[in-house]
């Protein structure tokens, strides 16, 4: 089986990849860093590949084609977070989350595409998050991302199936991937901001929750059964229990309970720091 996977660099790509490399899977990694070097790497097969910019899609595509032949698979894995207060957010920085995590995942998907209906059959799978089914302070870009990629996938999933291609969604809660280090802050992360006190006490319990997160190996693992299984599931929700309660808390409750529930999490202070 081959397997296209977008923002392989690093975080829950990078991990995911890799343990589709151990499940004995053909694996094409794109990635803007692999810049500095592509070709075969620890089993991988690196190319450079910027999900903003469709030229750079177009060669991924043809290159790995060019290389392993039409792929059957593909993973959507590429993703940015700046944490702000929705009020502060600039329009770059909310054009540049989501030209990233859900305008990059259309260009791949519409590239793909032909290569599977040619082929009768192929596997998409497109890496939503918690975000994408419930809202948290101070997150509001990724969380319209998010929120962007599960109304459109169940869009495609409908339009595609005549062709067997299935859909599905990698539905990751909090995880130990280092996301820190490529984290981006807006205003509020400045005193002048009047959300800055809450702001700090928010991105310390986000830290806190990703710093005691899951392991991300068993998320790549999980997602490496699911392309070998004879039946793509149609969502992959890969989370701690209190995670998984939370999403069945926002379908039960009324959203002002709901709301007043997290709202109280994330003004926690202890775990800042």
């Amino acid at each position: 089986m081959v397997v296209l996977i977008s923002g392989a660099s690093s975080g829950l790509g990078l991990h995911t990849a890799q343990q589709l490399r151990n499940a004995g899977l053909t694996v094409v990694a794109g990635a803007r860093s692999f810049a500095a070097g592509e070709g075969e790497l620890d089993g991988l097969y690196r190319l450079v590949l910027d999900v903003r910019d469709e030229e750079s899609v177009r060669r991924f595509v043809r290159l790995a084609v060019e290389r392993f032949g039409p792929p059957d698979a593909l993973i959507c894995a590429q993703g940015v977070l700046c944490l702000n207060a929705a009020a502060e957010y600039t329009d770059q920085e909310v054009n540049d989350v989501m030209d990233t995590n859900y305008y990059g995942s259309v260009r791949l998907i519409r590239e793909v595409m032909p290569h599977f209906i040619q082929a009768g059959k192929g596997r998409i799978l497109l890496f939503s998050s918690i975000n994408g089914l419930l809202g948290i302070p101070f997150q509001s870009a990724y969380t319209a991302s998010k929120h962007a990629i599960e109304g459109w996938a169940e869009c495609l999933r409908m339009e595609v199936r005549p062709y067997h291609v299935s859909v599905c969604l990698v539905t990751p809660g909090d995880h130990q991937s280092g996301q820190k280090r490529y984290r981006r802050h807006g205003r509020s992360d400045s005193p002048e901001s009047p959300y800055h006190q809450r702001y700090l006490r928010a991105v310390g319990q986000i830290e806190h929750d990703e710093a005691t997160g899951s392991d991300p190996d068993h998320l790549g693992c999980v997602i490496a059964r699911a392309l070998t299984r004879r039946t793509l599931p149609e969502r992959l929700l890969i989370a701690k229990p209190d995670q998984k309660l939370a999403v069945l808390l926002h379908k039960l409750l009324p959203i002002r309970w709901f709301s007043r529930i997290i709202s109280t999490y994330y003004k926690q202070s202890g775990a800042k720091g």
